[in-house]
């Protein structure tokens, strides 16, 4: 490093204190590729987070421009340089990247880059980012400068605080989601048992306006004004459900990652293990996502907490224009029929109810013993 001792170990310390000021997982990310770029006085850095699918669920940029950026297209896949690192799981420190044989090229926008220096960002044993830099900003006669051994150290030393930093981060992001999930299963009790009491009232003024009809006119036209006052309250507490209750990951990311971040949540609240697949569903109209993402959520419910389930899966296909949304478990089962006759079925009632509200189809297979299947099938748009 070009700083003294005392400089140097100052702008470590500033590093991670900022990585560990932040809580969302995308500021400590950005503050990850800042301190990096700027530790080691680079002139571009980058952090990219991988899926299971080839890809970067997130990839963070600095020393790029938001028009750069833009121009340069999708974010990269998982190969080259990126994927050794993620693979290896080890450094690399390179004079010059373009001339490595696992270089891939860049597009076109992309900006030139020449020495190199990377690693991967791993929590225990799981890799869980590549951060990297390139073109150190120093003089360059005949490309004899470049990251160096110190750099490397420097850079392995702040990688592992950014590994606990996100972490930190993402865990807090669970517990946030958790308690999201749990204030709306709250709110929903409360709003299902006032809607529940409004009915009731409105059943019991109805009856007794009923039975004025004959015999005294003027007191059941009293009560019908009433029934038609507990009505319209009725309706209004279950706009405010829907209002209240609708999800905004749902608007945001979509049905496939909304569901997709459910199941990761649940599987990490419960002792069972629940997972999530999907493939070939493109955007369904907005009635239909939030129906189905209803009826997975009770499906859910229903299989973690009373079926004693080791496993829960949830799939969602294509099929023909529309998509089919399948919830299995391997629990104790039921019989469907038995269930119905015993009253003991308003989970399935609501499920059906949501399905067909959007032209959809709703299946249960259950047989004690066996598990429970649940599909519901919507006809797209």
């Amino acid at each position: 490093m070009s700083h003294g001792p005392r400089s140097g170990l100052s702008a470590v310390s500033t590093a991670l204190l900022a990585m560990s000021r932040h809580l969302e997982v995308r500021d400590v990310l950005k503050t990850i590729v800042a301190s990096a770029r700027e530790l080691l006085d680079a002139e571009y850095a980058a952090l990219g987070v991988p899926d299971d699918h080839g890809g970067f669920a997130q990839f963070v940029v600095d020393g790029v421009s938001d028009a750069q950026w833009k121009a340069i297209g999708p974010l990269p896949r998982q190969h080259g340089i990126l994927a050794a690192m993620l693979r290896d799981a080890k450094t690399e420190r390179l004079g010059d990247v373009r001339k490595d044989p696992r270089f891939e090229g860049w597009p076109s926008a992309h900006p030139d880059m020449s020495d190199f220096l990377g690693l991967p960002v791993r929590d225990g044993d799981e890799v869980i980012g590549a951060l990297f830099l390139a073109n150190k900003k120093c003089p360059k006669p005949q490309g004899s400068c470049g990251f160096t051994a110190e750099d490397e150290e420097l850079l392995t030393i702040l990688a592992q605080h950014a590994a606990i930093a996100l972490t930190n981060a993402r865990l807090y992001e669970r517990s946030r989601e958790l308690t999201i999930a749990e204030e709306r299963s709250r709110l929903a009790h409360e709003l299902h048992d006032a809607v529940s009491q409004k009915l009731f009232s409105l059943r019991l003024t109805a009856q007794a306006a009923a039975a004025l009809v004959d015999r005294d006119p003027s007191r059941a036209k009293g009560e019908l004004h009433h029934v038609a006052e507990l009505a319209a309250e009725a309706a209004d507490e279950l706009r405010a459900a829907v209002v209240e209750l609708r999800p905004a990951a749902l608007d945001e990311d979509g049905l496939v990652a909304t569901l997709r971040t459910q199941a990761q949540v649940l599987d990490r609240a419960h002792s069972a293990h629940v997972t999530f697949d999907c493939d070939g569903i493109r955007a369904l109209p907005a009635a239909q996502e939030e129906a189905m993402l209803r009826v997975a959520q009770e499906a859910l419910h229903n299989a973690l907490r009373h079926s004693g389930a080791e496993h829960v899966a949830v799939t969602l296909d294509k099929r023909g224009a529309g998509a089919v949304l399948r919830v299995t478990d391997d629990g104790r089962g039921f019989d469907p029929q038995a269930v119905r006759h015993a009253g003991r079925h308003l989970g399935l009632v609501s499920m059906r109810d949501r399905s067909s509200g959007v032209g959809g189809l709703l299946t249960v297979e259950s047989e004690p013993g066996k598990g429970t299947t649940i599909e519901m099938e919507v006809p797209g748009g």
